[in-house]
């Protein structure tokens, strides 16, 4: 049993303490006359009253315990942002880090030698990855060139890209037909509408969703967040059709401990969701077993790819959620997971890549490398 359903039982079990305190105390009023005094309290009365208030200082140490908790975790994973130019000079850690996660542009030669005989699929994450992590979520525009990269990688490789956000909302952002798209951290996925590059299937019209039933829940959600945020300066609350994000990345630090109360609040009432936490943001999503990594395996299979020892998944994210699938090509021991980060930080990702622009270097790289092939195959 979690602690939120715990919280739950133990908020019914005081309404029902409290009832029965009503109830003695009424029948204790009502049966007793005007000429007498009022029957003093009894034993298990007066241990009813205990009862009730153990149980409501417990809920209030609990409650009071999950949003402290939520909070030291939302500053975990929201690093503050150092101004210093002396910032990013490598340090002990760092350099210590890079040995166990190389950075992917100067491993290119290696991930290139492990594809030999296989075919790569290039998976990617969108914000932090393609575009730049910005202050308001609705402008995080990629550029014109990391478009045309992204649209040339997708020429010579099955190319996907899955993001937290609403499908519909990334492809809005990207623009580009040839991919398969992921949305709603993988519970919402559509197939290319033209140019696929999959030889194995026909899959231009591959739509899967995995938690349908859950869309009515999820707008109560949303409404319910969008009214109780309101009057937290700064806070913002996005529907990705299959979950919630709250984004906190211009709200004071002062009220993020208001941000969670009021999150896991709401959600008491809704034990079959669950909360997770990215990149100064708050998310909430279905129960079901599925994320990124199931996401990662679906398509794959989608593409002919299933079981196959002649593949090389390449998965390209910045996001905690994106451990998902890094995990996954790990436990396959197929693929590569490469993070883009410039802090070291606990990873499943083999390689590392430090912002968008290096991303982008990878994967002009990636088109180059296939172009040389090709035309060296050609002249044989």
């Amino acid at each position: 049993m979690t602690k939120q359903n715990v919280l739950i039982s133990a908020e019914k079990n005081v309404s029902s303490s409290t009832l029965a305190l009503t109830t003695i105390m009424s029948k204790s009023s009502s049966s007793t006359s005007s000429s007498k005094p009022p029957a003093p309290q009894t034993s298990s009365s007066i241990n009813l009253a205990i009862t009730r208030k153990s149980l409501l200082k417990q809920l209030e140490i609990e409650s009071g315990s999950r949003i402290n908790a939520w909070v030291e975790t939302m500053k975990a994973s929201s690093p503050t942002h150092i101004k210093s130019p002396d910032a990013f000079s490598p340090t002990e850690e760092h350099r210590s880090w890079m040995v166990h996660h190389p950075s992917a542009l100067n491993m290119f030669e290696q991930i290139i030698q492990a594809s030999q005989g296989k075919k790569i699929v290039v998976f990617l994450d969108y914000d932090g990855t393609l575009s730049p992590i910005v202050a308001d979520p609705d402008r995080a525009y990629m550029s014109k060139q990391m478009r045309a990269a992204v649209r040339d990688v997708a020429k010579f490789f099955p190319t996907a890209i899955i993001s937290g956000r609403c499908r519909d909302q990334v492809y809005s952002f990207v623009k580009l037909a040839g991919l398969y798209y992921a949305g709603s951290h993988g519970m919402d996925i559509r197939g290319p509408t033209k140019g696929a590059k999959c030889k194995k299937r026909s899959d231009q019209g591959v739509l899967f969703q995995a938690a349908s039933e859950f869309l009515p829940m999820i707008d109560e959600v949303n409404k319910a967040l969008i009214e109780e945020t309101k009057s937290i300066d700064g806070a913002k609350v996005e529907n990705n059709k299959f979950c919630v994000s709250v984004h906190y990345r211009n709200v004071d630090e002062k009220q993020w401990s208001l941000i969670a109360e009021t999150v896991t609040s709401i959600l008491k009432e809704y034990p079959q969701l669950k909360l997770t936490h990215g990149r100064k943001v708050l998310e909430i999503r279905p129960t079901i077993k599925w994320d990124k990594g199931k996401a990662l395996e679906f398509l794959l299979e989608s593409l002919g790819f299933g079981n196959t020892n002649d593949v090389l998944p390449l998965y390209i994210g910045d996001d905690r959620t994106d451990e998902d699938a890094f995990k996954v090509l790990r436990e396959r021991e197929q693929g590569f997971g490469i993070l883009v980060s410039k802090c070291p930080k606990e990873t499943s990702a083999s390689y590392s890549l430090q912002e968008p622009a290096e991303v982008m270097d990878f994967l002009h790289r990636l088109v180059d490398w296939k172009k040389l092939s090709n035309l060296t195959r050609r002249c044989k």
